[in-house]
This record gives structure tokens, C-alpha cells and sequence, in this order.
């Protein structure tokens, strides 16, 4: 096989999976490891992916915003991992918020704790609480966006301000030292920031291919965030980065 048709395919396998690791490309092609990595090296210099340890993720511009159904099902068994762990955060009695997003709807299904209240913005968040008996779901409504299935803009962001919760959970699609974290969208992003500011504790959930990066619509700096749930591929550098600007990150296994 040609450099540059082993180079297509690994991009097709990023465009329907998220994520590609070295190893497994260098059995599925039968090629050294030393190949695989001087592929990806070459795709990152042209600014189609970015590397990450042991494989490498899609290079999205600062607007690009993938969409829900896209979404769902990439990184699927380390949303299943955050969601858990984030969950078990919560405790009996707790009031929360629950942003939208597909990380977001796995934690809302593996709450176990008892009496809580939950404010989100989601309708899918919503839908998966409706099956507990031992948690009040409040809805924020607003505007419905399409891409993302979060209730955004004036309506939801009024809502929020009538509220104050134990913790809130929140998704990013970038997150970084330097400028904190980012989304895509204004609208979103605003509505976000609410419901940072009515939470005594942020909890953001991502996983590693969120770090670093950097999209078009600030959120907040790195100082209001006070702990990180991520997936276990974190590399060990970038956790002893965010911890000296005292946030806590959480491994799930």
C-alpha cells in the first residue's frame, strides 16, 4: 500500500471513529510502528489531526462544531467511564446542575444517589432522569438548538439565575491552560457561564482529546474550574500542569 492511501484510510478511520492508536495501525496495515507515527506526523504538519499519546485525534478548526448525533457514539466506553465516576460524585441530598451534552447524558444515567435535585438544559439529560424515581428534574428551557440539543440563549440563561446548586457538571469541546474553557458557539457558551456561576463547585467532563484545544467562544478561565473527570489516556504531563494551577483531575479506569 501506498504512504498517501494509508494516509486516506487512517483519516477515514478518524472521521467515523474520533480517535486512532498507533499500535492498532501498524497491525491493521502491517506496518512498523516508526511508519504509523511518521504518517501521522506528516498529517499533522498539513493540519488535518492532531497527535496524541499513543495515536492521534481530528484537527477541528475554531468553529467547527460537530453535532449531536455525531457525537454519541465516538469515545463511547470513556463517556461510559466519566459518567460513572463523575456520578458517584454525587451524593444523597444533592442539588446539581447537568449541562447538555453526550458525557453529560452518561452521568445522568448512573446517578445512584438518592433526594437529589437536578437543574439542565438538556431534554435528553431530562429524558434519562425521568426513569428515577429518587430524583426532581428541572427543566431551564429556551431555545433548542439543533447541533447540540441544549436549551441555550435568554430564556434558559433567566432561568439559571434563579438558582444556586451543590455542584454543577459541565462539557467542553476545548480546554487549555491558557485560555480555559471553549465552545464553538456564543449562545452556548453564554449559557454555560450561567451555570457556572450558580454552582459552589465546578465539575468539568471531557476526555483527553479535549485538551488543548481551543474553539472560537470563550466560556471561563481555568481559576473557576475545580475539578476535571477525564478518561485514563490523559498524559501524566498535562495532569501536573493543571494541578499547579490548583485544579484537581480525576482518571476514570
Amino acid at each position: 500500500m501506498f504512504p498517501e492511501e494509508r494516509k486516506s484510510k487512517i483519516l477515514n478511520s478518524l472521521n467515523k471513529y474520533g480517535k486512532v492508536k498507533v499500535c492498532d495501525l501498524s497491525q491493521q496495515y502491517e506496518v512498523s510502528e516508526v511508519t504509523i507515527r511518521r504518517d501521522l506526523q506528516e498529517l499533522e504538519e498539513d493540519k488535518m489531526i492532531k497527535r496524541v499519546h499513543g495515536g492521534a485525534v481530528l484537527n477541528g478548526n475554531t468553529k467547527f462544531e460537530p453535532t449531536f448525533s455525531e457525537k454519541i457514539d465516538k469515545f463511547y466506553d470513556e463517556k461510559e467511564s466519566i459518567g460513572r465516576l463523575a456520578a458517584s460524585i454525587i451524593v444523597d441530598g444533592d442539588t446539581i446542575a447537568l449541562d447538555a451534552g453526550t458525557t453529560t447524558i452518561s452521568i445522568a444515567r448512573q446517578i445512584t444517589a438518592k433526594n437529589i435535585t437536578v437543574l439542565t438544559n438538556s431534554v435528553d439529560v431530562a429524558y434519562e432522569l425521568a426513569k428515577k424515581r429518587d430524583v426532581e428534574v428541572i427543566i431551564t428551557g429556551g431555545t433548542l438548538r439543533w447541533e447540540t440539543r441544549a436549551m441555550v440563549g435568554p430564556v434558559a440563561d433567566n432561568a439559571l439565575k434563579n438558582f444556586r446548586v451543590d455542584k454543577v457538571f459541565i462539557g467542553t469541546n476545548g480546554i487549555c491552560d491558557s485560555d480555559g474553557l471553549t465552545t464553538p458557539n456564543i449562545i452556548e457558551a453564554n449559557t454555560k457561564r450561567e451555570m457556572i456561576k450558580i454552582a459552589d463547585q465546578t465539575i468539568v467532563v471531557c476526555d483527553h482529546t479535549k485538551f488543548g484545544t481551543v474553539y472560537f467562544a470563550k466560556i471561563v478561565n481555568l481559576d473557576s474550574v475545580d475539578i476535571i473527570v477525564t478518561d485514563n489516556q490523559i498524559d501524566n504531563n498535562i495532569i501536573e500542569e493543571f494541578e499547579e494551577k490548583g485544579v484537581k483531575i480525576i482518571k476514570a479506569k
